[in-house]
């Protein structure tokens, strides 16, 4: 008799706000449907916007902030018979066929005759995104969190520092000495750093250069390629697919 690696899906909608850190002694695969997630995992931060997930190893404690409430699953996963056993946390991109099979094994019970090949498929597309870790530090005081978890979950604002100041009701001057001391970048680089990991998974996915550089906020490919190589070392089209 085959013995499924999967434990248990859970699906919901996690409202907005600070999710308590936890582990548990299987490994999981965290997915965003809808929702976008700043995680904490393995001491690092880990964005996972829409159509994208982690696998958190067992033990590993995670956590984070639901940024926008949205669709997640949790799937629970058997260490003795999951073909996957990545060490560390891993980010992976969701696709239109690994969502579709994640819900469909969500609606199956066990003992359905689709679920062994299901099961075998999904693991056999699972991959690790290749990306560039590009670490960025969220600042705890809680006026500037409140402008970096924004702009993590919306890249694309165009705000600038005074227009934040109003919003988050600070000054101009306390915000420009905060960002540096809580993260060691100016504002306006923090914003950089963010708007260029958010698109890294975007190019991974086969997202033109163009379309993703007005995705994270840039009006001109241009503005976004000189960032993007200033900051990796390389050409956006490098993360790009093969044939894309």
């Amino acid at each position: 008799m085959t013995v499924s690696p999967i434990l248990s899906i859970e699906r919901g909608t996690p409202a907005a706000g600070q999710q308590r850190t936890h582990s548990h002694p299987e490994p999981v695969l965290l997915w965003s449907a809808t929702a976008t997630v700043l995680g904490i995992a393995g001491a690092r931060d880990w964005l996972i916007p829409p159509g994208y997930g982690l696998w958190v190893p067992g033990g590993v404690e995670h956590g984070g902030t639901v940024l926008h409430d949205g669709e997640m699953s949790v799937i629970h996963l058997d260490a003795a018979h999951c073909p996957i056993t990545w060490p560390a946390p891993t980010g992976v991109a969701v696709g239109p066929l690994l969502r579709e099979l994640i819900r469909h094994l969500y609606g199956t019970e066990p003992h359905d005759p689709t679920r062994t090949p299901s099961e075998a498929l999904l693991f056999a597309l699972l991959a690790p995104l290749a990306t560039h870790d590009i670490p960025i530090t969220v600042p705890t005081d809680p006026r500037a969190r409140a402008i970096a978890e924004r702009l993590l979950a919306d890249p694309a604002d165009q705000r600038e520092l005074a227009d934040w100041a109003d919003h988050v009701h600070s000054s101009v001057r306390t915000l420009s000495r905060l960002f540096p001391t809580e993260t060691g970048l100016t504002f306006a680089a923090w914003r950089t750093h963010a708007r260029i990991r958010a698109a890294v998974p975007l190019l991974a996915t086969g997202t033109p250069v163009n379309t993703t550089a007005r995705a994270v906020g840039y009006r001109r490919p241009s503005a976004f390629i000189t960032a993007f190589r200033r900051i990796t070392g390389q050409t956006p089209g490098i993360y790009l697919p093969a044939g894309s």
